[in-house]
């Protein structure tokens, strides 16, 4: 851990580097800081180089700084969404699936799911295939978003994403 002076900057810093992806409104919730006082926290954080942003397209995520490259924050920017997260489980355990069948088996609309799809391809993380009529989704790298998730699954619980890569993990 950087060399942090004051009490509160550190703390605010050790939540971010537990929780990488973390988005503004959730270090408010765990922090017992005034909005302002966190924001100026976290900006000083942030121009000291110690924390690095990501804007996932909806929320500003923010990183210890040098943890995660770009490809590894855009995984887990998307493993903070739920539908996302449950989603890249399901492509980890089938491979590849259509817009369709993840409907299916998420219990969402399809167009729900067509729109965390388009949000996991335009980030890299996912990437369509078209096969005659079907357009199939797969991971762009399975095997690093297996890794990021069984190291950090703690901060983003998910017991049916748990359940489904458990399983796959036995095999």
């Amino acid at each position: 851990m950087p060399d942090i002076d004051l009490e509160s900057r550190r703390e605010i810093y050790t939540s971010i580097d537990a929780n990488p992806g973390i988005h503004f409104s959730d270090l408010l919730d765990r922090l017992d800081y005034a909005q302002g006082t966190l924001q100026y926290y976290v900006r000083q954080l942030e121009d000291e180089g110690l924390v690095e942003v990501s804007d996932d397209g909806k929320f500003t995520r923010y990183y210890a700084a040098g943890e995660f490259a770009s490809d590894e924050q855009a995984i887990m920017n998307a493993f903070r969404r739920k539908y996302s997260r449950r989603i890249i489980a399901h492509l980890v355990v089938d491979e590849a699936l259509t817009t369709s069948q993840l409907s299916d088996r998420l219990g969402k609309s399809p167009s729900t799911v067509s729109w965390h799809l388009s949000k996991l391809v335009d980030a890299g993380v996912a990437e369509r295939n078209r096969d005659g009529q079907r357009v199939f989704y797969r991971l762009t790298d399975p095997g690093r978003a297996t890794y990021l998730y069984t190291v950090y699954q703690g901060s983003f619980t998910d017991t049916v994403v748990d359940r489904l890569l458990g399983l796959w993990n036995q095999f």
